[in-house]
């Protein structure tokens, strides 16, 4: 072994390398603590805990330098840490069984982490009594979605990701036979009445609603009882020259359609959209309370289960603490309104929800072997003593 690699097989086996770590480690959860204030849960866990480095934005500028490391750097350098350690000091005895057994459940947590943080997806779905719906919708982010409205059967749909529209450029999709030209967005606007013209050097809306109202950007909020709405101007463009701009929001509460080639389409920008291959029918919402008080006791919905493939046609009850878990998500009790007869549930998509479980499983029985090991050992000494 050559002296670069000796010292590369050092560094990352070393105690001293865990013990930076889990320094730095704790302070990042102490100074997101505090951040939480000023960012609320969500940006927190974002800024922090699912980047590789904690940035800092230079005032009044795009910028932003690495400040810190993030918990994809420091944990994915404490798991390398880990299996180092592990494969380098590794030796199959039954004293050491309980150790093994428990690192071992660290490293399926860790895992487990890094799998929930880059592929879980949350939604909602929100039912009213006698509604069916076959997708959930984002909680933050949004979509441009063009639909052809032509056939009354069913509607092509081609969605816009947010993150496209940011870019401010041209969209051609094979699906749509005009190009959709960005000319601005807003990651968070609010509309009011009055003339577009009224505000210089913003695009203008010719054609929908946007032809009457003005977008006014708003600052970035991350409050985790507030969303930023975004807002849009987008141009469309045929073959033989633009058709109109249209301001497009979430805030816009009616349908903007326009003609194209003897189709009718519709552009709106929504919360983004996940659909899926079943669908749900709210059949009943409970509200029960306990008797004599205001106080919720339970918060219940039936609903209908139908499968597209034929499979599953089936009645469930969703409860606090009791949710349906079908086709790789889970569906949580969320929100209800009992007067209005709607229900809302939480939509969780989580490859790696079964690691956190086996990890603690792991990691018990290895505690509890080397407890036992150990607490064997002194009672066979201190009875080996007395028998002397």
């Amino acid at each position: 072994m050559t002296p670069l690699i000796r010292q590369f097989r050092d560094f990352f086996v070393s105690l001293q390398l865990t013990v930076v770590l889990l320094i730095l480690s704790l302070l990042l959860v102490f100074v997101a603590t505090l951040d939480q204030v000023n960012l609320g849960i969500w940006a927190v866990q974002e800024k922090y805990f699912r980047s590789f480095f904690v940035l800092w934005r230079l005032p009044d500028s795009n910028l932003a330098l690495p400040v810190f490391p993030g918990g994809y750097f420091i944990g994915g350098l404490l798991l390398i840490n880990l299996i180092a350690a592990h494969i380098y000091r590794f030796s199959l005895t039954w004293k050491k069984f309980g150790i093994q057994l428990t690192h071992g459940g660290l490293i399926v947590l860790l895992v487990g982490e890094l799998i929930t943080g880059i592929l879980q997806k949350d939604s909602s779905m929100r039912l009213e009594e006698g509604q069916t719906k076959a997708y959930s919708e984002s909680f933050r982010d949004h979509e441009l979605a063009l639909l052809d409205r032509t056939d009354p059967a069913f509607d092509e749909v081609v969605a816009v990701p947010e993150a496209v529209l940011a870019d401010q450029g041209s969209i051609q999709h094979p699906k749509l036979p005009f190009q959709v030209n960005v000319k601005a967005f807003y990651a968070n606007a609010s509309m009011q009445m009055g003339a577009p013209a009224a505000r210089p050097g913003d695009p203008v809306a010719t054609q929908g609603i946007g032809s009457r109202v003005q977008v006014v950007p708003m600052p970035l909020t991350y409050k985790p009882d507030e969303i930023n709405t975004p807002a849009a101007f987008v141009e469309i463009v045929g073959p033989s020259g633009p058709i109109g701009t249209w301001a497009v929001s979430p805030l816009v509460g009616m349908p903007q359609t326009f003609s194209f080639e003897g189709r009718t389409w519709e552009i709106v920008l929504r919360l983004k959209r996940h659909y899926y291959p079943f669908s749900i029918n709210l059949l009943q919402v409970t509200h029960d309370k306990y008797p004599g008080t205001e106080i919720p006791k339970n918060f219940a919905s039936r609903i209908r289960l139908k499968d597209d493939a034929g499979h599953e046609d089936r009645e469930v009850v969703i409860f606090m603490n009791n949710p349906l878990r079908h086709g790789g998500h889970t569906f949580y009790q969320y929100q209800m309104n009992a007067a209005g007869k709607m229900s809302a549930f939480q939509v969780v998509r989580n490859p790696g929800w079964l690691m956190p479980y086996i990890a603690c499983i792991l990691m018990g029985i290895g505690l509890t072997w080397q407890f036992s090991y150990s607490l064997l050992g002194f009672i066979k000494k201190r009875s080996a003593a007395a028998a002397q």
